[in-house]
């Protein structure tokens, strides 16, 4: 899932918006490939002007939240586990604030946090808005087959057997039809040439001497 967009058309002129979905991250992540921790924090028409921070931290299990990542008008990687497979993955507006791990490892199963601080631009005071979105990530050897998908499947082969019989049923069909007309035309062919047997010594015309 990403930060969609939307586009709508109208009669005159085209016109296209952005609008925000604000939607969970994956939870699951296989060893060896990239995870995007995805974090949208979608901003209200009055926080289009603030000054946005984001702080990511991890936390083990069993262990204490500790800093990995900030964007803070510039991008920072704390030393970490994760040093060197960090990368910034948000959008331009700041609403989308994702980071992706790199070449993900079975010690990257943890809980990730994404903090995200806004400060308003008004004249008479700066208030600060805070949101946070926690990740409970776990990471696995293989990548397992997706259920949707093997549901898709058998749902695939039911409709080719069901489709199969059903060609096999209207081809007995056709054919059965087919053979009793054929009977028909047959019988009426024969109808139509044979000569009647009734007493043929009746149809002979007297002699008058």
């Amino acid at each position: 899932p990403v930060l969609l967009l939307l586009c709508c058309s109208f009669a005159l002129a085209g016109f296209c918006s952005a609008v925000c979905v604000e939607v969970p991250s994956e939870t699951e992540a296989v060893q060896g490939k990239n995870m995007k921790l995805l974090c949208i924090s979608c901003m209200k028409r009055e926080e289009v002007t603030a000054n946005t921070v984001v702080e990511w931290f991890y936390r083990p299990e069993g262990g204490k939240d500790e800093p990995i990542y900030e964007y803070r008008k510039t991008n920072h990687e704390f030393p970490s586990r994760f040093s060197g497979r960090l990368q910034w993955n948000g959008s331009k507006d700041m609403q989308d604030v994702s980071i992706s791990v790199l070449n993900v490892t079975l010690n990257d199963s943890g809980i990730y946090t994404c903090n995200i601080t806004r400060e308003f631009e008004f004249e008479i005071h700066r208030p600060l808005f805070t949101s946070s979105r926690l990740i409970h990530l776990t990471v696995v050897e293989e990548a397992g087959e997706d259920f949707t998908s093997v549901i898709s499947e058998i749902m695939m082969y039911i409709l080719l057997v069901f489709l199969t019989l059903w060609l096999l049923i209207e081809m007995v069909y056709c054919y059965r039809k087919v053979s009793k007309a054929e009977e028909a035309a047959q019988e009426n062919a024969t109808d139509y040439l044979a000569i009647p047997s009734e007493n043929k010594e009746n149809c002979a015309v007297p002699v008058e001497e």
